[in-house]
């Protein structure tokens, strides 16, 4: 099983992002995703889930009216919009699964993880 996040780089404060999650080696429309981030000299925290049908959404407070969570089953991609970023978004930002498929949303637990993208906004 492989995530592969990708989109990340340097945006200013105010601007916008879109990142990807592209999934294989598993059947991708039966996973909940989530995104995390870390930021510098911080643990890493959840910022958004999408059940695996896209129906369901749930965001961290922080980025709640200015994240976006969506996928594209048909492309095993998941993507999180970003958009009014701020200084205190610079992290870097990583997908991750959970290891059934089908399972309660939002997780609990998360056992596949992307290798994450750095993304940096400048203020």
């Amino acid at each position: 099983v492989q995530l592969q996040a990708s989109g990340g780089g340097l945006v200013q404060a105010g601007g916008s992002r879109r990142l990807s999650c592209a999934a294989s080696g598993l059947t991708f429309s039966n996973y909940n995703v989530a995104w995390f981030r870390q930021g510098p000299g911080k643990e890493r925290e959840f910022v958004a889930a999408v059940s695996w049908s896209g129906g369901s959404t749930y965001y961290a407070d922080s980025v709640t009216g200015r994240f976006t969570i969506s996928r594209d089953n048909a492309k095993n991609t998941v993507y999180l919009q970003m958009n009014s970023l701020k200084p205190e978004d610079t992290a870097v930002y990583y997908c991750a699964a959970p290891q059934h498929p089908l399972s309660r949303f939002p997780p609990r637990e998360y056992y596949y993880w992307g290798q994450g993208t750095q993304v940096t906004v400048s203020s």
